[in-house]
Parts: C-alpha cells; structure tokens; sequence
C-alpha cells in the first residue's frame, strides 16, 4: 500500500500562518495536520504502508526532511515529489508518478477525518464522501441503487448530490491511475481551466471500474483560520475520548486551571492563568496572567496579560494584552 499526499497549494486562505510554512505542517492537537492525516489513514488501511509520497511546493530542505520523517513514524518510506506550477488535482497525483503503482490511496492534505472502519482493499476503488449542506464548493458524486457511484461532478453549481467527495480516494491498481491521468495531460482535457481528477474517475468508470462510497464519521476541514480552529477542537474532543495524555510531563504549571481537552506541549510554561477548553499550546510556548479557550498557540509562543479565543497564534509570536479573536502569524509582535 502507498498513500499520496498532494500538498503543493500556497494556502493563501490561512495567511499569515502558510507565509513561513506549508498549511499541511500547521499543527493539530500538537502534530502536523500532515502527520495526523497519514497516521489516520494508516490505522484504517488494515495493511503496511510501503510508501508515502508528498507531492510539495518549493519548500525547502528541512519541510521535506521532516516529511520523510513522519513517511517513517508509521513505518514507510518517505518520497518527495514538486509541483511547480497549479495545474490541477489530476496534475497534482501524476507528479508522483513513479510511486502510482499497485493499490494506492490519495489524500489531500487539507482535510482530517474520523472513521471507525477498516478499508476494504477488494474493491477497485473507493471515494470518501460526507453529506454537506451547501455542495457547491465540493466535487460530489452520484449513486445508484445498489450504491455505486454513477457520476462525477466537479462543483457543481445545480443541485446534483450532497455528498461531497472529502478529498480521500483508494484505488487498488495504482497503474490504471496513473494511464488515465496522464491521458488527460497528453489531450489537454481541462474542466474549469485544470486537469482535474474527477475527469480520470469519470473515464475509469465508463471502462466498468466500480467505484464506491466510503463514509467517515466526521470530516474536518482545514481549508482556512475559523475551519482550523473548531477541527483542533474536535480532534481535541477525539484524543481525550481515546484516552490519550494530552499534557507533556515537562510542561510546567503553576496557580493555573485547565479545563480539558487542552494539549501542552514540552517544555511549556503557564503561569497564573487559564487554559482551555479547546486550546493546543506548543512545545517551548509561555502562556502567564491570561485566559486562552479555543485556541491554537504554535512553538516558542509568548501570551502576557491576554484574553484570546477563536485564534491563532505563530511560532515565537508574542502577544501582550490582546483580547479576542487573533490570526497572528511567526514572529508577529501585539501589543496593547
């Protein structure tokens, strides 16, 4: 099994945040939403991952130094791949090329899930979908009775379907993938100016592929800042029902409350302060004579004299009497 993680987008929605880092590193619960989304997708494969293959942006060394790494936490090798220009999601898969070979599953990484099922790697091809209020952003699919899927549709702007492809696919013959995105290249076939891989699926499915739906338990968005937020939230709300520690042994608090679920990184300090519900803080972060609730704080942060909610805040950023809502980047200084 490989899994194939495109994550080449510039994540212009989650400025200031994807200026110093790709948004697929930007933590959740403590981890790199990358690194959750292939640990997850590894728990439900119900095999061992061979390979996990990053499709990235120039990001440089030592972004992809730690790709391979969290490739090697769930016992694989770790490939980088570039993608230099925005061409698409077809075009996006197929810079991976040399890894789209046996069953393989895709997975953007601007998505997290929860799902209690094991993948069922006999069926040709399966694609996860979630029922949504408002499809129109979403490539959706359709079915028949017997539950397969009869159509593709990339954002559609008629009502077709509510159930949104979430951006998670398994396909059992890598190879066949790979031909029919290629196909799309070398005749310039192009749905809203991209290659788009609803196009392959589409294809694949008039050869007689049978695709079907896979159902997750919840979907967790990490598209922009507010969607980041309330995920850290939930995963948040999964870990503590798990029964996972959530607090470093190094962390270290003194005449503070902390209203669970609260990650604490190593190293932290808070002083004099209320922390949580809801509130991640990173490795090395200080938090003294403030309330944080629903927040996300990254690595080597400083929070005085604040009362924040609904943010977050960058590596060794430092906030000083700021109240409310904050989107504040790396190395961001607020002071009031």
């Amino acid at each position: 099994m490989r899994i194939i993680v495109p994550m080449a987008g510039m994540g212009k929605r989650m400025r200031p945040h994807t200026l110093t880092v790709p948004k697929p590193l930007i933590p959740i619960a403590g981890k790199p939403i990358v690194q959750r989304l292939v640990e997850d997708i590894a728990k439900v494969c119900g095999e061992q991952v061979e390979e996990v293959a990053f499709i990235v942006g120039r990001f440089g060394a030592e972004v992809e130094k730690s790709l391979v790494q969290i490739a090697e936490s769930v016992g694989a090798k770790g490939s980088i791949y570039y993608q230099d220009e925005p061409l698409g999601t077809a075009h996006a898969i197929l810079c991976a090329k040399e890894s789209l070979t046996g069953p393989v599953v895709v997975a953007f990484a601007d998505t997290l899930f929860k799902a209690d099922f094991t993948l069922d790697s006999s069926v040709p091809g399966t694609i996860w979908v979630q029922r949504v209020d408002d499809p129109k952003p979403f490539g959706v699919v359709k079915l028949d009775e017997q539950g397969h899927i009869t159509d593709f549709v990339e954002k559609p702007q008629e009502f077709v379907s509510d159930l949104a492809i979430i951006g998670i696919y398994y396909f059992q013959d890598g190879d066949y993938l790979r031909d029919e995105l290629q196909y799309l290249l070398d005749n310039d076939i192009k749905d809203k100016g991209e290659y788009q891989l609803t196009n392959a699926l589409e294809n694949m499915k008039n050869k007689g592929t049978v695709f079907v739906p896979g159902r997750v338990t919840e979907w967790l968005d990490c598209g922009n800042k507010d969607a980041t937020v309330y995920t850290n939230q939930r995963y948040l709300e999964y870990l503590q029902e798990r029964g996972e520690n959530l607090v470093a042994s190094s962390a270290q608090l003194t005449n503070s409350v902390v209203i669970p679920p609260v990650y604490i990184g190593e190293n932290a300090i808070i002083n004099n302060s209320v922390v949580g519900p809801h509130v991640s803080i990173g490795n090395n972060t200080a938090v003294r004579d403030s309330v944080l609730s629903n927040t996300i704080v990254q690595q080597s942060a400083t929070v005085l004299h604040a009362n924040v909610t609904n943010s977050m805040i960058g590596n060794h950023a430092t906030v000083t009497g700021k109240p409310d809502d904050l989107s504040l980047g790396d190395y961001n200084v607020v002071r009031v």
